[in-house]
């Protein structure tokens, strides 16, 4: 049942919205009794939130982010406006510079009374360190505050969930390969819970007048190195793995490579940690007590234990 309240019936334009936070944030508006429209280049991706929505109170429409036009017309009537998009590929600085600056507009000409634009923890790039990604995000986030004031910025950290692309292939790979090499092995991450970030989105579009014009940083309550992860997910696996530390040279030499898992932006941002900082609000200012990883990752492993839900009561 829905529930009542400042987004009740309100338009809200998911920019981006297919991807993996854009279905938790679909689910916390449609429980609010938001419409939505979500814009994707590949829209048919979201058709599988239909059940959760109410007969009139979803829509989908295709967009190109880097088309002005085309993302125009996705916000024209809107009430509010969450942009999602994010990509390591493809031409970063329209995508994620650009674009966010142009959907800031068009929310600003319609009249919106809301928009938050999901960033990401990343430093800005010296003169000594090229980082396409991490150059646009700050792009996006300046073109964004000029063309509407009243944004909320929100910054996860890495984000992770049950159906993520984080913990997913670490697990994968762990549950595959005795020995692995592990990437930064000593980077500090704050990994954060998905429906912990689409609830700060979510009451972040309900009280404008309380976020608007702030930037969050959210992180988890825990910092773990990648040693510290990828032991968890071998411990949660049942499963006893080497893991190798790689000098950063190495790492490096490797994300400069084509067809890798991680290209040469990621392996920087990794490099460089992923911690919320201490000048930033975060969730406090939600009333959000983040969740540890460790609520959910015994749960979450249990499919790449040697016999799944049943290696307990075999080693018994």
């Amino acid at each position: 049942m829905a529930k009542s309240g400042a987004l009740n019936g309100k338009m809200v334009v998911l920019m981006g919205g297919t991807g993996f936070l854009g279905n938790y944030v679909a689910q916390a508006l449609l429980s609010r009794g938001a419409r939505l429209r979500i814009c994707s280049r590949h829209p048919e991706a979201a058709f599988k939130l239909k059940p959760l929505a109410n007969l009139g109170q979803m829509q989908f429409v295709r967009m190109d982010a880097t088309d002005r036009q085309s993302v125009e017309r996705c916000i024209e009537g809107a009430d509010a406006v969450v942009n999602l998009v994010g990509s390591f590929e493809g031409n970063l600085k329209k995508l994620m510079g650009v674009a966010p600056g142009w959907m800031a507009e068009a929310a600003q000409k319609a009249g919106a009374e809301a928009f938050v634009h999901v960033s990401a923890i990343a430093q800005m790039p010296d003169e000594d360190t090229e980082n396409e990604y991490a150059s646009a995000k700050h792009l996006g986030e300046q073109l964004v505050k000029e063309a509407y004031p009243n944004a909320t910025i929100i910054r996860p950290s890495i984000i992770f969930g049950k159906d993520d692309n984080f913990l997913n292939m670490f697990g994968e790979l762990i549950s595959k390969l005795p020995i692995l090499p592990v990437f930064g092995p000593d980077s500090q991450l704050q990994i954060v819970y998905v429906d912990d970030v689409a609830e700060a989105i979510a009451q972040s579009l309900e009280q404008p007048g309380k976020h608007g014009g702030m930037v969050y940083e959210l992180g988890g309550p825990e910092k773990l190195t990648m040693m510290e992860i990828n032991q968890r997910i071998a411990d949660a696996q049942r499963r006893k793995r080497t893991f190798l530390p790689l000098p950063d040279g190495v790492s490096a030499a490797f994300a400069a490579l084509p067809g890798t898992p991680m290209g040469s932006d990621q392996w920087n941002l990794l490099k460089e940690g992923n911690v919320a900082g201490s000048k930033a609000p975060g969730f406090e200012k939600f009333g959000i007590e983040p969740k540890p990883l460790g609520l959910f990752l015994d749960k979450w492993m249990t499919r790449f234990r040697k016999h799944g839900r049943f290696a307990e009561r075999l080693s018994a």
